[in-house]
This record gives C-alpha cells, structure tokens and sequence, in this order.
C-alpha cells in the first residue's frame, strides 16, 4: 500500500466525524512546529536573498560610477576612494580605505544594467511556469535559487571584464529568479491544509519585504565601510547557503519527505484529498482565455502592480522633493514602510485563515474583501496626499498606510489564481508575472512624464491615475472573480502548447 492510500485509510485518526476544522485545531497547537511551518521559513528566507539579490545593483551603482571622470570607455575602470555618491534610496558613499573599482558608465549604461534583470524574467515567465507545474519545484527551484546566488558572487568581476557580461550575468539572473518567484507559489498547493495556506504563503512572501528593507537599510552602510563588492559577496553567499538549505529540507510532496511525522503528513493528505493537482502536460489554453474569473484576475494584478511599482519606484523621490528632506533620511522612512509592509503581510495570511476557519467567511468574500481594502485604502490616502503636503507627519503616515493596506491585496486577487486552477497554479502564475511586468514598465515611465512637466501637478495626476486604475481593475474583480476551481481546470484538456 502506498503512502498516501495509507493515509487515506488512517483518515480516522485525524478526526473520527470527519469533521477537518476539529483536525485543524489539534495540528494547529503545534504547528509552528511542524515541518511545513519550517519550509516556509525556508522560503521566506530564499525571499529575502532573491529580493536582496535583486535589488543590489541599484543600491550599489552610484559607488560603482565614478560620476567626476571625463567620459571614456563604456567600462573604463579606476581603483579610488569614492567622496560620496547619492542613491535614490540612500547615501551611498565608501570610507578612507574601502577601495573599490569604478567605471565611467553613462545614464545609458546604467539603465541597460538595471533593466536586464528584467529581460530574463519577462522572457522566461511562462516556460518557467510550465516547466514548474510539469516537474515540480525541488530540483528547478533549489537550482534557480543556487544559480541566481551563485552568479551574484561573480557580479564584480564581471563588471571588471565588461559590459556586455555583466548584462548576460544579469539577464541569466532574471531567468533564475523568475523560476524561484512562481515555485514559492506552486509548492503550497501539495503542502498547505486550505485553511493554513494564506498564512503559510503570507510567511512565504513577507521575506520579499523583509529584503528590500534590509538591502535598504544595509547597503549604503556596506559600501561605506568594506566597498561595494560585498554588498553582493554577503547576499550571494546568504543565497548560497539558502539553497543548501533548500536542498535538505524542502520536498515536493509531504509524502516524500523523510522528516515530516506521520500525523503531520496524514493531515495534509486528508484535508488537500478533494483537490485534484496532478500535474498536465496539456494546458487548456483556449479554455483559459474564455475564463472571466481568471480574466479577473489578470486585470486586478495589472491595476495593482501598476500602483504598486509607483510606490516601491518613486516613494523615497516624494518624500525628498515634495518634503524637503535628505535623501538619508528618505531612504530610512522608506525603508520604514517597507518593515511596515513585512508586519502586516504575514498578519494578513493569519487574518484571513482565522477568518476561513471560524467560517465567518467564505473564500470569495475574503478574496474580494481584502482586495477592496487593499485597492481602496491605498487610493484615498495617495490621492488625499496633495492636500497634506503642508504637515510632514500627516503625509508620512498616509504613505505608511498606503503600503500597509495596499499588502491586503497579496492574501486577495493576487492569490486567487491558485483557488480557481491549483493544477495550473505554476502556469498562471507566470502568465500573470507577464502582466504585472508589462504594469511595472509602464506606470514609472508614465509617473516620470508628469512629474518631468510640473512637480504638484505632476504628483496629483500621478496618482489620479493610478487611482483610476485601480479602481477600474477592482469594480472588474468583483463583478467576475471567482474562488472555485473552474472546469477547465478540472480535467485535462486537448488544446497543448
């Protein structure tokens, strides 16, 4: 007998009534002990190196570029103690003795740079999704994760050799991450019980906060202190270690691991036995694309990532233009609302569980609940923010309050994929990658046309649009999202790639 039909006929263990909200409560007393609640820690961890990793060279470049030098060539370098060399997000600048190469890259340069972390995940978001759902995630995840960190390592040598490899460095990056991003989703639908998933993913992707503030927070002060190059020696190496880790602890099916308690491995067994999740070669496609509830979907992660990429983009220029402060200490508020964003994420994956397990609620009423809280709040307090620029204090808590409700959002449409096709769920969620990339190119080119033609007026249609926006993709959300799996998810289809 199999694993899993020993599980099946053990069901009385778990709950003699059959009753999955009483086994709920027994597993939960020592969940936190469990070894689902520690893989997700693990991912939360591969979060916070993959964000870190991310976002390193934009922390990194004003120490990189030596903005004094008479233009040369593309990667000229020179061995010097940079005087100082302001970030967007911080103060960037080296101590006596932390040498460091520089190069005389142009604006030009240093857009493809930063850009080419892009190219690899908007090309490779699909197949990725495919190839997760197809093979699972322990061996394609672990090796994106390692890849991902272990070419960070080598991001300042291949600096000093040039250009065009550090752009093919970073676009293979791209590719690598895009493949961790989708597979911390695709996991959850073999591992998380359905009324622990939303706290179990909200742990999962607060690490993504919890980087961006640390890289915030620290990589001005590693640059200041050991020079630039360990800003990515540190990160990559946490990186590395994360992916050991990965290696060890982390399965494809709570049938397979060999740590995981019987009773533990019974409970998810039993309470995921109605959900269908074999993986398909054949992805229905055209069945899909007739499908409003993911047509929802797809326009709600459009609107709100449009919004989204406006704050984590432009958040700390506002606060320094428009308040008047140094560019330290923007970066500090900002990185405030980042850790403001880390607390309410997780605390919103246990709100709407509490609200499932007492059934308060149902699914699709969390769903749309959290998606109006997180769509609604964010606009009123951005839009409300023309008419407080005059009180430091006031504006500072509206754009801490746009950043904690706006995290609603990551437990309402932005989840809702893996409730209507959990078989597909690897697919979709590089499908829906491609749209909030495309929302993320487009919305900080537009906010930076206003702003370039008049600052007020410019950060008032800013955020009139966005607000229009977002309101759009939310009244649509509602109309038609869905939390059930739909039928073209129910069964194979003969439409293939």
């Amino acid at each position: 007998m199999s694993i899993r039909a020993e599980a099946k006929a053990t069901e009385g263990d778990i709950s003699n009534d059959g009753d999955l909200n009483t086994a709920q409560t027994q597993i939960s007393r020592k969940g936190f002990c469990s070894v689902r609640y520690g893989m997700a820690l693990i991912l939360h961890l591969c979060n916070f190196s993959i964000l870190t990793q991310q976002m390193n060279l934009s922390i990194t470049i004003p120490a990189m570029v030596n903005n004094t030098a008479l233009p040369g060539l593309p990667n000229a370098s020179t061995e010097r103690l940079p005087t100082g060399s302001p970030s967007r997000w911080n103060e960037t600048r080296q101590a006596p003795g932390a040498a460091a190469p520089v190069y005389d890259w142009s604006p030009e340069i240093q857009g493809v740079l930063l850009s080419s972390l892009n190219y690899g995940s908007l090309l490779a978001s699909v197949p990725a999704g495919y190839l997760v759902g197809v093979f699972g995630i322990r061996y394609l995840v672990g090796a994106a994760v390692f890849i991902s960190s272990a070419l960070n390592l080598f991001i300042p040598l291949a600096a000093e050799a040039g250009v065009a490899l550090l752009i093919v460095l970073r676009t293979v990056q791209g590719i690598a991450q895009v493949v961790t991003s989708i597979g911390h989703y695709s996991i959850w639908v073999k591992w998380a019980p359905p009324l622990e998933r939303n706290h179990l993913i909200g742990i999962t992707i607060s690490g993504l906060s919890l980087g961006a503030l640390i890289i915030f927070l620290a990589g001005g002060v590693l640059c200041q202190t050991l020079g630039w190059p360990y800003v990515f020696y540190i990160f990559g190496g946490i990186g590395c270690a994360c992916s050991g880790l990965w290696f060890l602890l982390i399965y494809d099916d709570p049938v397979e691991h060999p740590f995981i308690s019987t009773r533990e491995r019974n409970y998810i067994v039993q309470s995921l036995a109605q959900q269908d999740f074999r993986p398909e070669w054949s992805v229905p496609i055209k069945a899909m694309m007739k499908s409003l509830p993911l047509w929802a979907i797809i326009v709600s992660h459009f609107s709100e990532y449009w919004f989204f990429y406006i704050l984590m983009g432009y958040t700390p220029t506002y606060i320094s233009s428009v308040l008047q402060v140094s560019l330290s200490e923007s970066g500090f508020l900002s990185a405030l609302m980042l850790g403001v964003t880390f607390v309410c994420t997780f605390l919103g994956g246990l709100l709407a569980d509490f609200l499932l397990s007492r059934k308060l609620l149902r699914l699709i009423i969390i769903r749309k609940l959290f998606t109006a809280i997180g769509v609604l709040l964010p606009t009123v307090f951005s839009v409300s923010l023309s008419w407080v620029t005059s009180s430091f204090s006031t504006t500072i808590a509206f754009l801490v309050l746009c950043f904690a409700a706006g995290s609603f959002c990551q437990t309402g449409a932005l989840l809702n994929f893996m409730d209507i096709a959990p078989r597909y769920s690897g697919f979709l969620k590089g499908f829906l990658l491609v749209f909030s990339q495309i929302s993320g190119a487009i919305s900080p080119t537009v906010a930076g046309v206003f702003i370039s033609q008049d600052s007020e007026v410019g950060w008032r249609n800013v955020f009139l649009l966005s607000a229009a926006i977002n309101v759009s993709g939310l009244i649509f959300y509602l109309i038609f999202a869905q939390a059930k799996v739909q039928d073209w998810a129910k069964k194979q289809a003969v439409t293939h790639l």
